[in-house]
C-alpha cells in the first residue's frame, strides 16, 4: 500500500470516527439536557426533592400566588384541567393541588406529563414532592382520575435578587400520547 494510499486510510478512519462520535452526542444531549435543566431549573424546570429534604423547610408569613394551567396534545382523547386554577400559598409551606383528568375515549390511554413554571428564574425554588408527572399514567375507557402535586416554593427565592420581586409563578403541564407504555399505574396516580 502507497503512502498516499495509507494517507487516505487514515483520513477516512478519522472522519468514520467523528461522525460516529457527532451521532453519539446527538443522542446524549437530551438527556443531558434534561439532567442539566433539572440541576439548575433552566427553562423553568421544577426542582423533585424528597419528603424528608422538604420536612427542613420553614414556612414563611410571606404570600405567592400559583396558577395552574393544563394542556394536552393531539392524538390525547383526555380532558385534562386543575381542580383549581389558582391558589395562595405561604412561601416555605408544604401545599397540594389536583389536576383532574378524564379519558374520552372507549379504550386505554397512557399519557406522560412535561412541565415548567413561569417565570423562568422561578423553576429552581418550585420543588415537587410528589407529582404525577413522575411516571406515565394509564387511564381506562371513561375514567376519571383526580392526580395530586404536592410542592413547595423555596423560601430562598425571597433573597434572590433576580426573583426577590415574583408575586405570583405559573405550573403548566402538557399531558402527550405514550405510544409504547412502560409503567402503568392503574390508579392514575404519580409517584
Amino acid at each position: 500500500m502507497g503512502l498516499m494510499a495509507q494517507s487516505n486510510l487514515r483520513v477516512a478512519m478519522m472522519a468514520g470516527t467523528l461522525a460516529i462520535s457527532m451521532v453519539g452526542v446527538g443522542f446524549a444531549a437530551v438527556p443531558l439536557y434534561r439532567i442539566f435543566c433539572q440541576v439548575t431549573g433552566f427553562g423553568g424546570t421544577t426542582m423533585r426533592v424528597d419528603a424528608a429534604q422538604a420536612a427542613t423547610v420553614v414556612a414563611t408569613d410571606k404570600t405567592m400566588i400559583i396558577r395552574f394551567d393544563a394542556n394536552q396534545r393531539n392524538g390525547l382523547p383526555w380532558e385534562f384541567k386543575p381542580e383549581h386554577p389558582t391558589d395562595t400559598v405561604s412561601i416555605g409551606a408544604k401545599d397540594m393541588s389536583i389536576f383532574i383528568a378524564k379519558n374520552l375515549s372507549d379504550a386505554p390511554v397512557t399519557g406522560t406529563a412535561t412541565f415548567n413554571v413561569t417565570p423562568e428564574l422561578a423553576g429552581k425554588y418550585f420543588n415537587k414532592i410528589q407529582c404525577f408527572c413522575f411516571t406515565e399514567q394509564t387511564l381506562q375507557a371513561g375514567q376519571q382520575v383526580r392526580m395530586p402535586v404536592l410542592y413547595y416554593v423555596d423560601p430562598k427565592i425571597m433573597t434572590d435578587p433576580e426573583t426577590k420581586d415574583i408575586e405570583e409563578i405559573t405550573l403548566s403541564y402538557t399531558f402527550y400520547p405514550v405510544e409504547d407504555p412502560k409503567t402503568v399505574d392503574p390508579a392514575g396516580e404519580g409517584s
